[in-house]
């Protein structure tokens, strides 16, 4: 596997991520990191293709994958981490045995220096056992949940969520909520748009919020329900309109307390939640295309007023629409130039800087 792209790298340095691979890794973490930050996106367009430097490095030349599916081999050393913006820690699922010293070595030094760290899976066990997780909030794959709590005491785990962002430490359960929390680090670095558009090309949901359950129980019913599909495509299409729960219910021809169940169902979360959280993204594509009127965006999003949308944006991102903006708006072109910019990711950044400021 080669350690990274031969393409050209643009003149602006990138947020660089580095993933550490460890005897036994999962495969299918290792991927979901390569593909979410490791692949150009021509689709974003000239300058824009590559959103991150991204490595794989390894302690041994030759790195045994879990249950030896394959070896991998060409990769950097251990030391690339050391100049890592975000360090991606190794996941295995013999999660009893100790990580190897020089492992947790590189993960502590990457945590001094104000390196984002971020954990897929049984990664919250590197975590851990690297000190970093102490008084912090963290997750990991449900079944898991017992083990972690005997062992990590001082972390404050959270077993029921797709993923936690802890600022500088985010941590995913299994599976695909690695592509969850990947998605959310690209929303965090380079804003809605440019996220929504590598879902797309991962054909996969564009936001799901990390408090979402883990687990969501499906019995099968004695009469098979539709999907809420259709009822979810039409309420996006309406966003700007004024939308009730009723009038999901109403659409899926069912009552609000049938429609709260199969949306528990389907998605683990609330209808409301599953709305509200749909404005707040539509409200930060439009400031990303260049609305700076908060009025229009308030409205164009379906949440209202300014001081509603100000809340609600500051509660889902941790931004007010004016930090929003500041960091994901178009930046203004030189004279003569026509056409829009957005502001590229901050290298280096690290958490969700809460800057106090207006709006």
């Amino acid at each position: 596997m080669p350690q990274g792209s031969s393409q050209p790298r643009p003149a602006t340095p990138l947020h660089r991520v580095v993933v550490i691979v460890d005897a036994h890794s999962n495969p299918f973490e290792l991927g979901c990191a390569t593909e979410v930050f490791g692949l150009r996106r021509p689709e974003l367009g000239e300058g824009r293709e590559l959103l991150y430097d991204f490595r794989l490095c390894s302690p041994d030349p030759d790195t045994l994958m879990r249950d030896g599916f394959f070896t991998l081999t060409g990769v950097a050393g251990l030391e690339a981490a050391d100049g890592a913006d975000t360090v991606i820690v190794p996941n295995r699922p013999d999660v009893e045995m100790p990580r190897r010293p020089d492992v947790l070595d590189a993960v502590r030094r990457a945590h001094a220096r104000g390196a984002r760290l971020v954990g897929f899976c049984s990664g919250a066990f590197t975590l851990a056992e690297a000190g970093v997780l102490d008084g912090r909030r963290a997750t990991a794959h449900w079944q898991w949940a017992d083990s972690f709590r005997r062992r990590f005491p001082a972390v404050r785990f959270e077993e029921d969520v797709l993923f936690v962002d802890d600022g500088d430490v985010l941590t995913a359960a299994g599976s695909s909520a690695a592509l969850d929390l990947g998605l959310h680090v690209v929303r965090r670095d380079h804003g809605a748009e440019t996220a929504n558009a590598v879902s797309r090309r991962l054909v996969f949901a564009a936001h799901r919020d990390g408090g979402q359950k883990q687990f969501v129980e499906r019995p099968v019913p004695d009469v098979p329900d539709a999907s809420l599909a259709p009822v979810l495509a039409w309420a996006q299409e309406r966003l700007d309109r004024p939308l009730a729960v009723a009038d999901l219910a109403d659409r899926a021809a069912v009552s609000p307390a049938t429609l709260h169940r199969r949306f528990r169902s389907e998605l683990g979360t609330t209808p409301l939640a599953w709305l509200t959280g749909e404005r707040v993204a539509l409200a930060c594509r439009l400031i990303e295309r260049g609305e700076v009127r908060l009025d229009a965006v308030a409205r164009g999003s379906g949440l209202g007023t300014a001081a509603n949308l100000r809340t609600l944006m500051r509660r889902e991102t941790g931004l007010t629409p004016t930090e929003y903006r500041h960091r994901y708006g178009p930046v203004p072109l030189p004279s003569g130039v026509t056409g829009a910019r957005v502001r590229p990711a901050t290298r280096g950044r690290t958490g969700h800087e809460r800057d106090e400021g207006a709006a």
